[in-house]
């Protein structure tokens, strides 16, 4: 493990879910040389490596975060928070998807999007409905 790769690694577990640009800009305040093409290609081998994984949270660039990390991503469209739920609520799901598509869900890789409860609780704007 190279330095640079130690750092990538440690800003993706200081981060939690941070996308590649997030991780560059961390790992920069101690090691500026280090540019976004070397960020790039560390979380490729991490993953590979089975010490990260990447989640598509929605538009934009995929987040990286550690792999014992195991929820489901509830996303927020409004605000963009994200909340950590228990996988074992995709049981039925998962299990319903084997039976009926014979199709086995890594419910550990899965986002979900709709209102956080304090988007719900506001009125929503004229932005929102167009």
């Amino acid at each position: 493990m190279t330095p640079q790769r130690q750092l990538v690694l440690d800003a993706v577990r200081d981060l939690g879910h941070a996308t590649p640009e997030q991780i560059c800009a961390q790992v920069q305040s101690s090691a500026p040389a280090v540019n976004i093409t070397t960020v790039y290609r560390t979380l490729d081998l991490l993953e590979r490596l089975g010490l990260v994984r990447h989640t598509h949270l929605g538009h934009g660039a995929p987040t990286y975060s550690e792999q014992e990390h195991s929820h489901v991503h509830l996303v927020c469209h409004i605000c963009g928070a994200i909340i950590e739920a228990q996988t074992s609520l995709m049981d039925e799901l998962a299990a319903r998807l084997r039976r009926e598509c014979d199709f086995d869900l890594d419910v550990t890789h899965v986002a979900l999007s709709g209102r956080c409860g304090s988007c719900l609780e506001r009125p929503p704007d004229e932005e929102e409905d167009q």
